[in-house]
Formats: C-alpha cells, sequence, structure tokens
C-alpha cells in the first residue's frame, strides 16, 4: 500500500465569515434586482445556451465577477491567493465528471440549493443539500481511508 501523506485542511474563520457574506449579498442581490437564483452551474449554462441577449449580459457580469475575485486580492495584498490542488489531473477530471452528473441529476449546485434554496426553506433544496454533504463525506473517506489517495 502507497504511503499515505496528510492533506492539511487551513481553517480561515474571518476570510470564510466574509467570502459567505459576499456570497450571500450577492445571491440576495440578484434576486432583487433580477428575481433570480444564484446557482453557479445555471448561470454558466445560461452563458453556453442563453435565452436571450439580455440573460447572457448579466450571467457574464456575474460570471467576470467571480472570475476577478483573485484579481481584487492580487490588488489588496499585492500577491496572489496561493492555491494547492493536492490530487493528480486524471483525478480532477474524474471528480468534474461526477460533479457534472451530480449537477444534472440535482437539477443544481450547491450555490444555487445550499445558499438559495435552503434559504427559502425549500424541502428539495435541503434533500438535495443533505445529499451533497453526505456524498461528500462518503467520497473522502473512499478517496483518503479506502483507496490511499
Amino acid at each position: 500500500m502507497p504511503e499515505m501523506t496528510a492533506i492539511e485542511t487551513v481553517f480561515t474563520p474571518w476570510q470564510s465569515l466574509a467570502g459567505g457574506a459576499l456570497i450571500g449579498a450577492a445571491a440576495v442581490l440578484l434576486m432583487l434586482t433580477l428575481g433570480r437564483i444564484m446557482g453557479a452551474t445555471g448561470i454558466l449554462a445560461g452563458i453556453v445556451v442563453p435565452a436571450s441577449r439580455s440573460e447572457a449580459g448579466w450571467r457574464l457580469a456575474l460570471l467576470a465577477g467571480m472570475i476577478s475575485g483573485p484579481l481584487a486580492v492580487l490588488a489588496v495584498t499585492g500577491r496572489m491567493p496561493s492555491v494547492e490542488v493536492p490530487v493528480s489531473l486524471p483525478m480532477l477530471l474524474v471528480g468534474g465528471f461526477l460533479v457534472g452528473i451530480g449537477v444534472t441529476y440535482g437539477s443544481g449546485c450547491t450555490s444555487g440549493h445550499g445558499v438559495c434554496g435552503m434559504a427559502r426553506l425549500s424541502r428539495r433544496s435541503i434533500a438535495a443539500t443533505l445529499t451533497f454533504m453526505l456524498t461528500t463525506a462518503a467520497t473522502v473517506y473512499v478517496v483518503r481511508h479506502l483507496l490511499g489517495a
């Protein structure tokens, strides 16, 4: 069996709180201004296959805001945020594929169901979010402890 290296999880409470507050504020603003739910996969899907030009506009603006986050960190701190990915490229591809399947069958992602749906007390979103969380815990356990990856 290959030797396992520990993957350190670093908890950053203030950064996490600020990030959560910004996501929540963005979700509320999108609902207030356009009456839309802020689900990242639905936003991205609407860019790939837009229903109308006005639909593509707000979606592109929101996506640009998500992408420009690291540039804002660079402007404030003088350095890009570090991102460490402790898995191989094949594992990333498999993970992305599995997430794509889950998003399709779950009719949304953690931002749509977990942030917006749960805030609206949607039973479907609560069930979806519980499923996401349980599946994540099971996957981490299998990958780290049974497969030794």
